[in-house]
């Protein structure tokens, strides 16, 4: 299906300019709307980062195609006229999770000028988490819906859709200004505030696991793919409130301790810490929240890589860097540079926890692979890992959506508000 789609791409990106010599920004037009950072606009990525060899407009178009795809499995109505959601199956039913509903705005408001609905749609999305405040807080999202769009085990929050979900309005108010029929920059200050409520601890500014967390028994954890620096680097420059520069620090510190003191060999993060709001956290026991491997790099850390890659990419920021030349230093030596050997998961030593492979691990790799050891070069294994994304098939919502935005930036299109 991916070859087949990359011909459409190819002639979609000819036909609207998406190109490098083509993407103007005073020309794209999406519904009608000037877009500011057409899909194929490159550029604002800091020095020394590496693409993939081959040239731009491919990587664009191959980009273009696995969206597309995306699009038709994922994206849907959702209840109410004019709602979409990015849903799923599971147990026979038909699902969606916050984490899904900021997904979908990321990936929405960076393919416009690829897509020519691409504002209708991150609209649509929009309104559906509008729709579904928590029992807390009108300005976050209830974490899961069913496929009648009504609320699944409770009614509060998961912080990572909630913090995507600002990111992704403050890049609408960017890419096509907040005076339409949505407000983006009003949305995302609220969101923002939001979340500095009610899921950033009150005191030590860790990540909260959601708006549920302040329970005694959760307030010290936190989950490890939530610190997203480059986010909160972009609500401290849209407030002007300087404590998300303070939560950014925290991330930065967890991620040391957790790296030297747990995984020295690896650069491994666990899905979950615990102890995160003083001075020594430790990886969650088993069970803590989700499964027995809890305290492994399993399938929320996976995310990490991509999370502290774009970071780097979009500021250079050079305690990023240090954890992300962690990882790729040993993923690559642990697998000889061949992408096919990375496993779903493992413990924080390296020890494997599943014998086969997932594109959830495989593809934040890809973003990690962009930036540069201290000495050599990621070149063929950026490549290596670009073509295993080439040739893999369509695997499941999280698997495949993971790929999508890691190919975003993989590509050259993710940028910072």
């Amino acid at each position: 299906m991916l070859r087949s789609l990359l011909a459409l791409a190819l002639a979609l990106n000819a036909a609207s300019g998406c190109g490098d010599e083509a993407a103007d920004p005073d020309d794209g037009d999406d519904d009608g709307d000037a877009i500011a950072h057409p899909f194929g606009t490159h550029g604002g990525y800091a020095d020394g980062m590496i693409q993939p060899d081959r040239d731009p407009s491919s990587l664009d178009a191959e980009t273009a195609a696995f969206y597309d795809a995306w699009k038709e499995r994922y994206l849907e109505p959702a209840c109410q006229p004019g709602h979409l959601r990015v849903a799923y199956a599971t147990d026979g039913d038909r699902r969606t999770v916050s984490e899904a509903m900021g997904y979908g705005m990321l990936i929405a408001v960076l393919v416009a000028g690829h897509d020519p609905g691409a504002r209708e749609a991150f609209d649509g999305l929009w309104a559906y988490v509008v729709d579904h405040p928590t029992a807390e807080n009108a300005d976050l999202l209830a974490w899961a819906q069913d496929d009648a769009c009504q609320d699944v085990e409770g009614s509060d929050s998961a912080t990572d859709g909630d913090i995507d979900i600002a990111y992704a309005l403050l890049l609408a108010d960017a890419q096509w200004g907040s005076d339409g029929g949505v407000d983006y920059a009003a949305a995302a200050d609220a969101r923002i505030a939001a979340i500095l409520e009610a899921e950033v601890h009150p005191t030590a500014d860790t990540i909260l696991l959601g708006d549920w967390a302040n329970d005694p028994a959760f307030l010290d954890g936190t989950r490890l793919s939530d610190q997203m620096p480059s986010h909160f680097k972009a609500f401290a420059a849209a407030t002007g409130v300087d404590r998300w520069d303070a939560v950014s620090d925290r991330s930065y510190d967890l991620i040391a301790v957790l790296q030297d003191e747990y995984a020295p060999d690896t650069g491994l993060l666990p899905d979950f810490a615990v102890g995160a709001d003083g001075a020594s956290p430790a990886p969650a026991p088993a069970g803590y929240l989700e499964s027995a491997d809890d305290g492994a790099y399993s399938y929320n850390a996976c995310r990490a890589p991509w999370r502290l890659a774009t970071d780097v990419l979009l500021s250079g920021d050079e305690r990023a860097l240090t954890a992300v030349r962690a990882m790729n230093a040993w993923v690559r030596a642990e697998t000889g540079d061949d992408p096919s050997r990375i496993r779903a998961g493992y413990a924080l030593d390296g020890t494997p926890l599943a014998d086969f492979s997932s594109m959830a691990f495989t593809a934040p790799f890809a973003v990690a692979a962009m930036v540069e050891p201290s000495e050599g070069t990621n070149q063929p294994w950026l490549d290596a890992v670009w073509d295993a994304m080439l040739a893999a098939e369509p695997d499941g919502y999280y698997e495949d959506t993971l790929q999508l935005l890691a190919m975003l930036v993989v590509s050259d299109n993710w940028w910072a508000p």
